[in-house]
């Protein structure tokens, strides 16, 4: 159910859509007009998540190789609408320290009051952290309460100023994985802050029609080893709407390298491959629900990320699995939209553009690309069929056509397909 703000002398006050429908015909009345609804444009998480016809995306918009190089409002622009083109209605971004997402949102408002039919909505992020997180000497037994607390209320203040387009937060990003060695933080930390967003909820103080949840690993969330799973993981199970769980079959098969090579696979069949990589994301994910529901056997799972790099110069790529390019990459988007979209599932597809900045001094590590499109905004093989539709015509990215890689021509992408290793 939306609530909407109304704002005196500074202070929040919330009023549920009866109360504040009633008030705005009164007002409206005196002036002779009735009031415009479009329920459409305002769904809530229950209605989005899961829902076919609201396809998801994560979404950094940085094209510099820093993050102190914060996207324009106009740039956040010409991303949404190239996103809408391409049928995305659903976004995630991950952290509100930096201006980054604050402004994608507003950038959203902007776009639908110049026009009503532009649709999309935000799973917000709000980053956690361990006390001395990013230094030498991280402690996983206490939580940067402080930095925590702050992020939390930033996307607090922003779900309360975007009722209409922020519809989940979640809290910390990978935050309980044990691999996340600068700063992962023990599940209590998590459930804390989920049950204070509950309560702002209860309150009245935070729309009711918000989810929470956290976005992490699948290991996290039940589905992996015995060291993951205590009470305090039971007991945010329980607290949260929903678990949004991550799922990246692109790295793990690095580390099993039978993925490739073993039993009767052919190694040459990259298809085969990729059909298993799909099939392995699927076994996380019935690992995870298996988990959550001998604890709540109504609680939705969701899957928050995963994605698929097309280039590599270490682990993925020539001299290591050799699972980066950009056909594994399409074969892999599309094997995931098939069975997510008809099973149900949102799926926070990693990701919409190239991120320089995530391995800066290394343009081809594998961190840097795996975007749907790359920094200039060429579309990668994934989504070469959308440019040949012209769902993108008119549409730029910093002055730059939206335009397939390789020139489109599907010869000079396949002298790039990496043949798995026997």
């Amino acid at each position: 159910m939306c609530i909407f703000p109304i704002t005196f002398t500074g202070t929040g006050r919330w009023f549920r859509p009866a109360t504040f429908l009633m008030l705005l015909v009164a007002v409206l009345a005196s002036c002779g007009q009735a009031p415009k609804t479009d329920p459409m444009q305002d769904l809530s998480a229950s209605e989005l998540l899961g829902n076919p016809d609201y396809p998801a995306i994560s979404y950094g918009g940085y094209r510099g190789v820093s993050r102190s190089e914060q996207p324009t409002l106009a740039q956040l622009k010409e991303d949404m609408r190239i996103l809408h083109a391409m049928g995305i209605r659903f976004l995630r971004t991950y952290n509100v320290q930096l201006p980054h997402a604050s402004n994608v949102v507003k950038a959203i408002s902007e776009l639908k009051q110049a026009d009503p039919s532009f649709e999309m909505y935000v799973m917000l992020g709000a980053w956690i952290d361990c006390e001395g997180a990013w230094t030498g000497s991280p402690n996983h037994a206490v939580q940067d309460f402080e930095a925590n607390g702050e992020e939390i209320q930033r996307a607090v203040a922003l779900a309360q100023q975007f009722p209409d387009i922020v519809k989940v937060i979640a809290v910390g990003n990978e935050a309980m994985v044990h691999w996340a060695a600068s700063y992962f933080v023990a599940p209590e930390v998590i459930l804390h802050w989920v049950n204070h967003l509950q309560s702002l909820k209860a309150e009245g103080d935070l729309p009711s029609d918000v989810w929470i949840t956290s976005s992490d690993n699948f290991a996290s969330w039940g589905g992996g080893g015995p060291e993951y799973h205590n009470a305090d993981l039971d007991s945010l199970i329980l607290a949260v709407d929903y678990v949004s769980m991550h799922t990246y079959p692109f790295h793990d098969t690095h580390y099993n390298p039978t993925f490739w090579k073993g039993g009767e696979f052919d190694p040459a069949d990259v298809d085969g491959a990729m059909a298993r990589a799909v099939a392995y994301s699927q076994n996380q994910y019935a690992s995870v629900v298996d988990y959550v529901r001998r604890l709540d056997p109504n609680k939705p799972v969701h899957i928050g990320e995963t994605g698929w790099a097309s280039v590599s110069d270490g682990f993925y790529g020539p001299e290591g699995s050799r699972a980066s390019d950009e056909y594994k990459q399409a074969l892999f988007y599309h094997g995931m939209r098939e069975w997510t979209q008809s099973s149900g599932i949102s799926c926070f597809y990693f990701e919409a553009f190239d991120e320089p900045w995530k391995s800066a001094a290394n343009p081809t590590d594998s961190e840097n690309h795996f975007g749907l499109f790359t920094k200039d905004g060429e579309a990668k093989y994934a989504i070469w069929s959308l440019v040949e539709e012209g769902a993108f015509e008119g549409l730029t990215r910093d002055g730059h056509e939206i335009r397939p890689t390789y020139a489109g021509q599907r010869e000079l992408l396949d002298r790039h397909v990496l043949n798995p290793v026997p």
